[in-house]
């Protein structure tokens, strides 16, 4: 498993390595059942903070890619391949293009919930 962090990027440290690891999760590189490196041994590897690849793994957890087993460690989750792979592909493709056209991620999000028909999330804080 290659990862690789470009400091000159404007894309962040956690969703550089988030976009790499989704996308070997959808092309097979890393099938259901693989065992992540651990969440210090990565931010070793690739000398981020251990919070930067909590972070990643936390988000990739969210979106139903990974699994944690507490100290067992982090898992591709089953199904992470297939209509998952695809929907990352469009995803990533569409976070892209929202960025490339300077849309608030906020906005971006905002789309894909109207989309979806889901109602916008509240933006109180109680």
């Amino acid at each position: 498993m290659r990862i690789f962090v470009d400091p000159a990027s404007p894309e962040a440290p956690y969703e550089q390595v988030r976009t790499q690891l989704a996308a070997m999760m959808a092309d097979g590189r890393m099938p259901a059942g693989t065992r992540l490196p651990t969440v210090r041994g990565l931010a070793a590897e690739l000398g981020l903070a251990v919070n930067t690849v909590a972070r990643t793994y936390r988000e990739l957890e969210e979106a139903g890619l990974v699994v944690t087993r507490g100290r067992h460690g982090s898992f591709v989750a089953p199904g992470a391949g297939g209509a998952n792979a695809e929907l990352v592909e469009l995803a990533q493709r569409y976070a892209e293009a929202a960025r490339r056209l300077g849309v608030r991620p906020e906005a971006a999000l905002g789309l894909v919930r109207a989309a979806l028909g889901l109602a916008p999330e509240s933006t109180d804080a109680g």
